[in-house]
């Protein structure tokens, strides 16, 4: 059979120098705001993504320097190791987690609903709170080379909004080593259950929130246009991004995504608008896909995927085509959803490696690419790719090179952010 990435999934790679330049200048990141200004550190002995001869990575303001480091500079040894981009987890929900909590026996389900309850029956049974569990999750991935990530904490009559204030505190206890932007995710539904609309509202003008979601608005909340009516509208109204989670794989998933495309026109959202999963993409024809890709491209929709399997990780490099921003992300942690997951996003860059059957360098290098900078485009960064002013966000690994790393996962030695050592040997500094 043929593999995936020969129909376009993720073929095609640009090397992961140089792809920067359409984001050649960007925001302040909170680890330079919060580090200040003036600080100059010199990595001694680094092979950014794998050059054979060592050289000194000179960073200045936590941003990465064409020039000598000044006299004075901090130095920090590299001991020859291959320097990696910091990664992006474009896609987490680390309010369900029970990350460094006892384990928890799974019951079956059959559904969306049933998830749900199950959420809501391990949110009364967890002893330690949002904040704590998050902040557990959240800081492991830090220590395992993420650098941003876009959190959806759960809003629901369930919960209130105790799942967004944890993942806020567990943001501000991280501002040092991790930039976050915050999504309040209707996982109940927007429509099917009385209240969350109003939790979206409140979320909304708090200031706490970067997105309003929605969730599978036809199969799962049977009220199509209300959802998107009333999640757009938030997001017009609050100045907020709308970031939808779409797991339909037939004509129901193509015509909620349609809607979505009509409302971004329509509400001139452009560039702030992201769809996470969208499983109904991978079955369309190449001359389907084409036609939606160019929309999206041309409306600056982003996307998100997991990679769960073969028949639903999204066609990367046919979107790209387009200028579709796709971003990788975690998913789901150690939840009642799943026993799996350990948001390590150089786990889930070898993932989407296997899933996509990829063998040749260039494949596995565009698997870090997705990882790296498909999750810092759809967040709106600046790659981290060791140009001049990139910032200064990358692993120390002992390897050879970014294919070999994919593969064999080495161990982070070194996580820097900002320019500053935050992670050593697995845990934080």
């Amino acid at each position: 059979m043929t593999p995936l990435s020969r129909r376009g999934v993720i073929a095609g790679a640009a090397a992961l120098a140089g792809t920067a330049a359409a984001l050649s200048s960007g925001p302040a990141t909170a680890a330079e705001r919060h580090h200040g200004r003036g600080r100059a550190v010199v990595f001694r002995d680094v092979r950014p993504l794998g050059a054979r001869t060592p050289v000194d990575l000179a960073v200045v303001d936590g941003r990465i320097s064409g020039r000598p480091a000044p006299k004075g500079a901090e130095v920090v040894e590299g001991g020859g190791r291959l320097a990696l981009p910091a990664l992006v987890d474009a896609h987490i929900h680390p309010d369900k987690t029970t990350w460094g909590g006892s384990w928890v026996t799974r019951k079956p389900a059959s559904g969306i609903a049933d998830y749900c309850a199950q959420d809501v029956e391990l949110f009364k049974s967890q002893k330690r709170p949002v904040g704590e569990r998050a902040y557990g999750l959240m800081a492991h991935a830090v220590t395992r080379g993420t650098r941003a990530m876009r959190a959806h904490a759960d809003v629901a009559p369930a919960y209130d909004l105790a799942g967004l204030e944890g993942v806020a505190h567990a943001r501000d206890r991280l501002r040092h080593a991790l930039d976050v932007q915050i999504v309040a995710f209707p996982q109940h539904g927007v429509v099917r259950t009385p209240g969350t609309a109003e939790l979206l509202e409140e979320a909304a003008r708090s200031g706490l929130v970067d997105f309003v979601g929605g969730i599978d608005p036809i199969s799962f909340d049977h009220a199509m246009d209300e959802q998107l009516d009333l999640v757009f509208g938030l997001a017009d109204r609050h100045g907020v991004g709308v970031d939808i989670h779409l797991h339909d794989r037939d004509e129901k998933g193509t015509k909620v995504l349609r809607s979505i495309i009509d409302r971004t026109r329509a509400l001139s959202l452009r560039g702030k608008v992201t769809v996470s999963h969208v499983f109904c993409l991978p079955h369309l024809s190449d001359g389907e896909l084409g036609k939606v890709a160019a929309d999206l491209g041309e409306l600056d929709i982003s996307l998100t995927t997991v990679a769960p399997n073969e028949s639903l990780v999204l066609p990367v490099a046919k979107l790209r085509e387009h200028g579709v921003r796709v971003g990788l992300g975690s998913d789901g942690v150690r939840d009642s959803w799943s026993p799996f997951g350990n948001a390590d996003m150089l786990h889930r860059t070898h993932i989407l490696g296997w899933v996509t059957d990829v063998r040749l360098d260039e494949e596995l290098t565009d698997c870090y690419r997705v990882g790296a900078h498909g999750g810092a485009d759809v967040m709106g960064l600046r790659h981290a790719d060791f140009t001049p002013g990139a910032p200064a966000d990358f692993i120390l690994v002992r390897g050879e090179n970014v294919p070999q790393a994919i593969v064999d996962m080495p161990q982070r030695d070194m996580v820097v952010h900002g320019g500053r050592v935050v992670a050593r040997d697995g845990e934080l500094v």
